[in-house]
């Protein structure tokens, strides 16, 4: 139970932080390049970053392995110092080209995806390690009781459960009242039940604490289910930085959408006011111009269409086959070869496909897409 006179665990941050606040940057990251030591000249690991977390904000760093996530977190910790650009913290540099602050000096707290609790100290002393000296210890007797820890003080990490571990390890980057916690992927060692419960808790503790947040995942459908933003990295360069509304709506790129929607990106050619694919034609949605055939050649476009909207037809004669299939509870989720392109298809439970399954793909009519790199919606014909 939380100490009488502290808010609700349920308390919306907005009612903790005063409106000119909310849309303070805690952390600017500005034009930030990064390589490792003996990379090659053109190995950047992080190439123009230019990003900005606000106020009370938790916002996710997505994208596949090697993309730079947690590089980004390491630099803005203190870790690794930039090869250009330059990290802010509260309009603070404290990395650039003639400034560099040492990580303890930055008011940043760090949530490891090992947990890395000491295995010498019990949970109390883990939970106190990162204060002053002469720095007042309640904060973390208030922490470990809001974060269901009270009455374990004086196990030892191995003593703990995951779940527990990574409480502490939690409680630990709070406890010297940061203004800004990074957290690199902190749910990825844990079991499905409590890795949801966890996540579903992490922002309000963030708002009871009143810092902001950075979270790693490769999990879009964690990023998109607890973040006030994502954003999307590939390949050491930012694709977007939106709300999770405007990400699923408004993809900015053709790999924002087959990363985040988990969609499918179909070869496209321009054709007479139409868009030819494989598996059938597409025309402007409602309202929209149809696009000029001269713009770009055969490849430069792709439509991004759901799973739900490609039909699958049985037929021993047919280009395309399955390749797998998940259960998904309340449909199927089947993965598709057809031709170069492996493709995803959600179906209800009653269509039931073994793998080598051949059959014929075509799109079904009336449902929406989207042209990349032109970003014109578009409609099944």
């Amino acid at each position: 139970m939380v100490r009488r006179g502290r808010p609700p665990i349920a308390t919306p941050l907005a009612e903790l932080i005063p409106a000119d606040l909310q849309q303070r940057e805690h952390v600017q990251l500005q034009a930030l390049w990064h390589r490792y030591p003996n990379s090659p000249a053109d190995g950047w690991t992080l190439q123009g970053i230019d990003l900005a977390l606000r106020q009370g904000e938790l916002m996710g760093l997505l994208g596949p392995s090697g993309c730079g996530k947690t590089t980004l977190l390491r630099l803005i910790a203190g870790f690794e110092r930039p090869e250009r650009g330059a990290v802010l913290i509260d309009g603070r540099q404290v990395a650039g080209p003639s400034r560099w602050l040492v990580p303890e000096r930055r008011g940043v707290g760090m949530v490891f995806q090992d947990y890395a609790l000491f295995p010498h100290l019990d949970a109390w002393r883990n939970a106190c390690f990162g204060l002053r000296r002469g720095q007042d210890s309640s904060r973390a007797a208030w922490l470990l009781e809001l974060l269901g820890l009270e009455g374990l003080e004086h196990r030892y990490p191995h003593e703990l459960s995951g779940g527990q571990r990574q409480r502490l390890a939690l409680a630990r980057a709070l406890a010297p009242g940061p203004s800004v916690v990074l957290l690199d992927e902190p749910f990825s060692n844990l079991d499905v039940e409590v890795r949801l419960r966890l996540r579903s808790e992490l922002p309000a503790v963030l708002s009871q604490c009143g810092a902001s947040g950075l979270i790693v995942t490769h999990d879009p459908e964690e990023a998109l289910a607890i973040c006030d933003r994502v954003a999307v990295l590939r390949e050491g360069r930012l694709h977007q930085c939106d709300s999770p509304r405007q990400l699923v709506d408004h993809p900015a790129t053709a790999f924002v959408g087959r990363f985040v929607l988990q969609a499918n990106l179909l070869p496209a050619e321009l054709r007479q006011g139409l868009v030819r694919t494989a598996l059938g034609d597409l025309h402007p949605a409602e309202g929209q111009q149809a696009p000029d055939a001269g713009l770009g050649g055969h490849g430069d476009h792709e439509v991004l269409i759901s799973p739900e909207a490609i039909e699958l037809v049985p037929d021993s004669m047919g280009e395309a086959w399955v390749l797998g299939r998940e259960f998904l509870g309340r449909e199927w989720l089947y993965q598709l070869q057809c031709g170069s392109d492996k493709l995803r298809l959600r179906l209800p439970l009653e269509f039931e496909y073994g793998r080598g399954q051949r059959c014929r793909l075509r799109l079904r009519r009336g449902h929406p897409a989207l042209l990349f790199p032109l970003r014109l919606p578009l409609q099944v014909a």
